[in-house]
């Protein structure tokens, strides 16, 4: 069989590029460091991790990442913007204290219901620091419902943690209470965000 040397010396040529290239690739992996701190990423281009940083200008995230750092956040923003303020009065730990219960109570409270003449009778309880916002927040909060809707509600405190109630005369709202249930009424109105600001600014007229 005649070789044609040629052909011979291509074959070996391109073994050998084969060779060192599967060596570098191996030696510096698919980013080879760089002189200047840098990395050579796929197809030769080169990175800095400064490049990373976003400018000043860039647009940022508008989310604060936690649900009751970002209403302290806006609640701080609306004091900062209203030149009548009263700086003696702002009381911000408070704020976070009622959010605190709030999340509390929602998440960590166990509720009892029970259909009374006409509506519903709820009893509440919580561990620890669940309990506290319970006795805290239903004495509080039921005030602020009664007479919405013809609803008649009360709130009190027992030595498990506390108890609303809340009735209505007609047989649609009486249907509408039981709809809702405890955590439905808690939410129910539009005096939720008056509420966090009567805290912060130190004028709160319901307590925590």
């Amino acid at each position: 069989m005649k070789i044609d040397i040629r052909v011979l010396a291509a074959l070996l040529a391109v073994a050998m590029v084969s060779t060192s290239g599967a060596a570098f690739a191996e030696t510096n992996g698919p980013h080879m460091a760089m002189p200047d701190g840098g990395h050579e990423g796929h197809g030769g281009h080169t990175m800095n991790h400064s490049q990373m940083v976003p400018d000043e200008g860039a647009r940022l995230p508008t989310s604060p990442g936690q649900e009751a750092f970002g209403a302290i956040q806006e609640i701080v923003a609306i004091l900062e913007a209203d030149p009548a303020t009263d700086w003696s009065k702002v009381d911000i730990s408070a704020l976070r204290e009622h959010l605190v219960d709030m999340n509390e109570l929602t998440v960590a409270s166990t509720v009892t219901e029970k259909p009374v003449d006409g509506g519903l009778e709820m009893t509440v309880t919580g561990p620890a620091r669940a309990l506290r916002a319970v006795q805290n927040m239903i004495p509080a909060h039921a005030p602020m419902i009664d007479g919405m809707n013809g609803w008649t509600a009360t709130g009190e405190i027992t030595a498990e943690g506390a108890k609303l109630t809340v009735t209505a005369a007609t047989a649609k709202e009486v249907e509408h209470i039981r709809a809702l249930g405890f955590y439905g009424l808690m939410a129910t109105g539009a005096h939720h965000q008056a509420h966090y600001m009567g805290i912060a600014r130190g004028t709160n007229p319901h307590g925590q």
